[in-house]
Formats: C-alpha cells, sequence, structure tokens
C-alpha cells in the first residue's frame, strides 16, 4: 500500500465577502516532495497558506496532514501554533524577524515550543530548567551551521545582508522541527547568487533533514529547477497540475501567468 500523502487539500474555499480568494483548490504532497504553487499577483496563493497554516478559517473544504509516525489530522479550524506544533512551519512574504535581536536569539525563539519544563520552573531558574536552555542554546546553533549562518550567531539579524535574513527565517521555521516546510516567495528580492544560494539550500534540507517543501515562488528559473511537481492558481482556481515540463508547455498556464516559454 503507497504512503498517504502528507498534506491533502479537499476543495478548499475562503471567500471575504463575494470575493473567493481560493475556489475549490485540491492539492496534495507527498513525503520527499518540493512542491511549488504559483500563479500571478492576487491569484490566491499566500491565502492558501494562511488557510492550511491557521491564520484563516476556511470557507469550504478540507485540510488534512499524515504526520511521519501514521497519526491523521484535520487542521481546519486550529490555531497557527497547535499547526506548527503538529510539524508544518512557514515563512512569509515579508521578512519577519525580531531585527533587535541577534540571530541566534531569533532561532532559539522558534526552539523554544520543545520545552518541556513550566512557566514556574522559568521562573526560578529550575536546574531542569537550564539543562534545557543550554540544549536549546545548542540546538539553535547547530541548525545554523546547517543553514549557513553560524558566522553571524551573535550579529543582531537586521544587520544581515538581505539573502542571509531570508535564510535565518528558514533557520528559524526548521527550529520547530517541521515534518513540512512551506516558503512564500523565499528568493523574493535576491540578487542571482542569493537565488543559486537558496537553491542549495532547499535541495539540502529535503535530502539531510527529510523534510517535503511547499513554495510560493514568481521566479521561474528556482520553481523549474527544483520542483517535481507544480500547481497553477489563477483568480483563486486550480488551473494546471504537472511536471515542470508539462507547466512549461500548458498553453493555460502561458496565457494566464507565464506569458511565454521559460528556460528551464
Amino acid at each position: 500500500m503507497s504512503e498517504a500523502p502528507i498534506l491533502e487539500v479537499n476543495d478548499l474555499s475562503m471567500v471575504f465577502g463575494g470575493l473567493h480568494a481560493v475556489d475549490n483548490v485540491t492539492l496534495k504532497i507527498n513525503k520527499g516532495e518540493i512542491v511549488a504553487l504559483i500563479g500571478p499577483n492576487g491569484a490566491g496563493k499566500t491565502t492558501f497558506f494562511n488557510c492550511v497554516t491557521g491564520v484563516y478559517v476556511p470557507t469550504h473544504g478540507e485540510i488534512k496532514i499524515t504526520t511521519p509516525d501514521g497519526n491523521q489530522s484535520v487542521l481546519n479550524g486550529l490555531k497557527p501554533n497547535i499547526i506548527n506544533e503538529k510539524g508544518l512551519a512557514r515563512t512569509f512574504q515579508n521578512i519577519r524577524l525580531f531585527s533587535n535581536m541577534t540571530v541566534l536569539e531569533n532561532v532559539m525563539i522558534g526552539r523554544h515550543q520543545s520545552l518541556k519544563s513550566g512557566i514556574l520552573s522559568s521562573v526560578l531558574r529550575t536546574k531542569k530548567n537550564r539543562i534545557e536552555e543550554q540544549k536549546v542554546i545548542e540546538d539553535s546553533y547547530e541548525i545554523l551551521k546547517k543553514i549557513g549562518l553560524e558566522m553571524f550567531v551573535n550579529e543582531v539579524a537586521s544587520n544581515l545582508p538581505y539573502g542571509a535574513q531570508r535564510r535565518l527565517e528558514i533557520a528559524r521555521a526548521m527550529a520547530t522541527n517541521p515534518f513540512l516546510l512551506l516558503l512564500d516567495e523565499p528568493a523574493a528580492g535576491m540578487n542571482p547568487q542569493e537565488t543559486n544560494e537558496l537553491v542549495f539550500l532547499i535541495q539540502k534540507l529535503r535530502k539531510e533533514e527529510d523534510i517535503s517543501i511547499l513554495l510560493i515562488e514568481h521566479d521561474m528559473s528556482l520553481v523549474m529547477t527544483l520542483s517535481e511537481r507544480i500547481y497553477v492558481v489563477d483568480y483563486g482556481k486550480m488551473i494546471a497540475e504537472g511536471s515542470p515540463l508539462e507547466i512549461k508547455n500548458n498553453k493555460d498556464v502561458i496565457k494566464a501567468y507565464l506569458g511565454e516559454d521559460i528556460d528551464a
């Protein structure tokens, strides 16, 4: 029997007033895949992410996950922190770092959800709490090494180069130990060298961390390089699904979004 998809979204709709921002979208991600969700600006991509991660409660449809241990959960109506604890993490279009905190502290914030000691232990600084805090520091540093940011460990986040800030957001998301990582335009604003480094990083995370990735991205060269499968939305509706080659040659996609053929 084949494994169940780790993410299965069926007939998802999100209606604001009379506007169908997401209109009966169905999507699935299998374990180990890198999947892209593309479409013109305003097509509903980030709204879809917001529904999956609990920012919005969808008007209609079902969002279901299957965790690595085989447990299934319906995410509809769950708060973002609960969904994150179940193994989904995301980044945002606009960088949302704690700009006045250090690089290490930004990752530690993501790691703190793993703490088992309660508020009283934290206030009293018990031995258990001190041990856990030290583990958070060590784990956070290891994550920075994997992302390639260990040289900035004590640097204030706002002082990082733009591409490094983008990677720090990914590091903070990885600190929550997800099995599915959702990246919302991770290459936005990056120069070609930074984009190439991002491609290498995403491929490395998928291989070394046994993680699956769903990404929204406008950089078609990056999408075609990274993705096994691509979904395309336009005006909230799914208009195509397929391999990079199939999407590249799909007339509806070219008309709605790409405008012309792309060099893969």
